[in-house]
């Protein structure tokens, strides 16, 4: 990086004009350099493309738990799905690597890939994907197939939370040159209305959680206290 020692653009000089960026340090020099730029080959290798199609299945994932997380996790990470992808996009990551590959190599891929592989992937490490990490409650992994219900022990006294789980939304499918596409709906019915272009299922309520640009619509469904 070169120091400008004369008057030019002057002491106070920042910012970036035609690719050079000038930058005025706090001893009052101001030094000159060439704008970082990433080439645009780096956005098409085999590894950038895989990584993206990780992302995508991992979004087509939260989108179709959207209304278990909202009830399973206590958000610390804006909302509940940001705070579950938080605490295990390492994992998720892993179990869809081979997937992404594939997907990368011209196949299709469908939410019932994702899961299919995210549950073989828990199965193996059974303490690795956390589908429950609400405050005051034991936390809880996936293990293998996704759970009809999930059951929320209290940390302490005996007080126990059975969410039941209500995932049924469109078929999504990645197709191998890059659109996303739904199939029909299988839904279940509901009184309120739903945005969610991963999810016709109605909604018996209304989106509580501004910060969540994935969630549309309201829960169907809470936890049944049983205590």
């Amino acid at each position: 990086m070169a120091e400008i020692k004369q008057i030019g653009p002057g002491r106070k000089t920042a910012g970036t004009i035609d690719g050079v960026t000038y930058v005025t340090l706090r001893n009052g020099k101001t030094y000159v350099r060439s704008a970082p730029h990433m080439p645009e080959s780096m956005f098409k290798t085999t590894e950038a493309r895989i990584r993206q199609a990780v992302f995508k299945m991992i979004q087509m994932h939260l989108k179709y738990h959207l209304r278990t997380f909202k009830q399973t996790i206590t958000p610390t990470k804006g909302s509940s799905s940001n705070t579950y992808y938080s605490i295990n996009h390492k994992a998720l990551a892993l179990a869809l690597q081979a997937l992404a590959e594939q997907y990368v190599n011209g196949a299709d891929v469908t939410i019932t890939d994702v899961e299919a592989a995210i549950c073989a992937y828990a199965a193996a490490h059974p303490t690795s994907i956390r589908i429950a990490s609400k405050s005051g409650y034991q936390e809880v992994y996936l293990t293998g197939e996704w759970p009809e219900t999930i059951t929320l022990n209290a940390l302490t006294g005996d007080s126990t939370v059975i969410i039941i789980v209500n995932e049924h939304g469109e078929q999504t499918t990645i197709n191998a040159d890059g659109t996303v596409t739904t199939g029909s709906n299988t839904g279940s019915s509901g009184s309120g209305s739903n945005t969610n272009p991963t999810d016709n299922g109605g909604d018996n309520g209304s989106n509580t959680d501004p910060t969540d640009p994935t969630d549309n619509g309201g829960n169907n469904g809470g936890g049944n206290d049983v205590n």
